[in-house]
């Protein structure tokens, strides 16, 4: 896990080991300064040696200076590395995120996902800083000071020794305490951001069933939970602050007593007293050495938060896509035929049930084709399989004579339009919107995209025309509008097949069939394949398949479907019963 964390580090290497590096300076300066402290006092004050006074005073004021320099250049390069690695952490994450396959994408939920980048980095980085620049200073100011504590007085040095022990059972105790309240604080922030998006994301049917009570307390009770666990953990941590003091308070009142006592007893016997400078420089070594000792134990307690967050991190990263172009890959589509050979198809790997079975069909190139069936049937899991957003589980799938999995990913899914159920407009104008099906898509066919899709209407009704700003999600268009956006969207990519999965279900019965229409009109070579709930929208296509639970009960026209497939028959007699056909 650290190697993978720590080859994120990239370009940023240098701010990285020079912070240590001036962390040390730093360090290497403050513990000087007790020392030239107490020169200043027993070689200049106590004796009224002005000269001494002059040189040791200088000495403290470049000490202190350097000490000053060291620590704001530590801390601007801490500032760089740690920002650097946060930034390369969710660089690679989301660079990750987008090769994952629908599969991959199955296993974390978004809210997850959304904690992980944002979060979970944030913590890595925090702890990231803390180790780069106090995991060093904290050990190094510890070791210092006690040498130079030694060697002012070993033997009242030795009060450190008595609790130096109770300082770190405290803070072992605290951090054992805590550490599976935060691992658990985290996961509770993935429900939260999940209460949250789904709230936003359906705010008009929250406001339409007036449930916002519902939600508020939806919200508070998981907001509970976390404020709950955090209460809890800071609880334990108010406790490092006291005992801290306690150890500080009582650690100086030894050495002020038993220095005291040495410096009554330097006047009878300089040889084992000490002076009233040592005496100060060692209560300064004594506060340096615990705090030091703080220090170290605030930077494993944020490891030991951050670690939590760092497995999540990992796991985004270590995450393999199941969909990926083989090594010598077909880069070019001949044409749109489509066959499914035998093809069984599971979400799950050890599902019992199959979502797809023993699906054996065969597309030519330029077909229109229906699909309809039940809710669950398995239609739009079938024509996934077609752009390898999942791969089957047995069987094969077959685009223009090609095993789908000998393609390169690009090249298949570049030759495969598909208007998915669930329309997702972007923020940015109707052409911003309308070029991600071809970016070098020029007005002319934009406008030509948007006739075929018969979008050009209401677009042309608009303030700003094709310049209309489309707010993120396309909430300030119509269900319907943004159906057709999609189609012409993916219309501008030219594609060999056509995927409609149900994305005329918000127009009228009239548009549609203008559709479907023009498809034919001016993409006859395009294989156009149409889910649909409307016998009337499937109606005139080539070939109908109807699918139930999974298996294809059969296909054909819609002439034959009606002789022979009761399932059909049953839709189209229910649609138009009274006589009243949709077309």
């Amino acid at each position: 896990m650290i190697k993978k964390l720590t080859a994120r580090i990239g370009q940023y290497k240098k701010q990285t080991i020079a912070t240590p590096l001036f962390m040390v300076g730093e360090v290497g300066m403050e513990v000087l300064i007790p020392l030239i402290m107490s020169w200043l006092i027993d070689r200049g004050i106590e004796r009224g040696d002005m000269s001494q006074i002059w040189v040791n005073g200088l000495l403290l004021l470049a000490a202190a200076f350097i000490s000053l320099f060291f620590g704001v250049m530590g801390g601007r390069m801490a500032a760089t590395a740690s920002a650097g690695f946060a930034k390369n952490l969710r660089h690679d994450m989301y660079y990750t995120i987008q090769d994952y396959s629908f599969a991959n994408i199955d296993k974390f939920s978004t809210s997850s996902i959304i904690t992980r980048l944002t979060t979970d980095v944030n913590n890595v980085q925090n702890a990231f800083q803390m180790i780069i620049r106090i995991a060093v200073r904290a050990p190094m100011t510890l070791i210092f000071s006690m040498v130079m504590a030694f060697s002012v007085n070993a033997r009242i040095s030795m009060v450190f020794l008595y609790t130096l022990p109770v300082l770190a059972l405290g803070i072992f105790t605290i951090m054992r305490l805590t550490h599976p309240i935060f691992r658990r604080v985290f996961k509770t922030y993935d429900k939260l951001n999940n209460v949250v998006q789904e709230n936003l994301r359906g705010v008009r049917v929250v406001k339409s069933f007036v449930r916002e009570d519902y939600e508020v307390n939806k919200f508070n009770g998981i907001s509970g939970e976390i404020f709950k666990d955090f209460t809890h953990a800071e609880k334990n941590l108010a406790f490092m602050s006291p005992i801290m003091m306690i150890c500080i308070y009582t650690s100086t009142l030894l050495i002020t007593w038993m220095g005291a006592k040495a410096i009554i007893a330097s006047g009878n016997n300089p040889d084992i007293g000490m002076t009233t400078g040592q005496l100060m420089s060692l209560i300064t070594y004594v506060i340096q050495i615990l705090s030091s000792l703080m220090m170290v134990s605030m930077v494993f307690l944020m490891i030991t938060m951050s670690r939590a967050s760092a497995q999540r991190i990992v796991e985004v990263l270590d995450e393999k896509s199941d969909v990926n172009s083989p090594s010598l890959a077909v880069t070019e589509v001949l044409d749109g035929s489509i066959d499914f050979d035998h093809v069984d198809f599971s979400y799950a790997s050890r599902s019992e049930r199959n979502t797809l079975s023993d699906i054996d069909l065969h597309i030519r190139s330029g077909m229109v084709v229906g699909i309809l069936g039940g809710t669950g049937s398995g239609k739009s899991s079938l024509v996934q399989l077609i752009p390898r957003l999942y791969d089957p589980t047995a069987g094969m799938v077959k685009v223009g004579g090609v095993d789908a999995r000998a393609y390169d990913l690009t090249a298949l899914r570049d030759s495969v339009a598909m208007v998915l159920q669930k329309n997702e407009l972007f923020s940015g104008t109707i052409k911003d919107n309308l070029r991600w099906g071809n970016e070098n898509a020029t007005d002319e066919e934009i406008v030509e995209a948007c006739r075929l899709a018969q979008a050009d209407g209401f677009i042309q009704d608009m303030p700003d025309k094709y310049d209309t700003w489309i707010e993120q999600g396309g909430t300030n268009v119509s269900g319907g509008q943004k159906q057709r956006l999609c189609i012409a969207r993916a219309l501008l990519k030219k594609p060999k097949i056509l995927i409609l999965d149900d994305s005329t279900s918000a127009v009228d019965t009239r548009t549609d069939a203008l559709i479907r229409a023009g498809f034919r009109s001016y993409i006859p070579d395009t294989t156009k394949i149409i889910i649909a709930q409307r016998v009337s929208s499937v109606k005139d296509a080539d070939m109908i398949v109807v699918l139930d639970d999974g298996r294809m009960v059969d296909h054909g026209t819609h002439e034959e479907l009606m002789e022979r497939c009761e399932i059909y028959r049953e839709v189209h007699d229910s649609q138009t019963k009274g006589g009243e056909d949709d077309e």
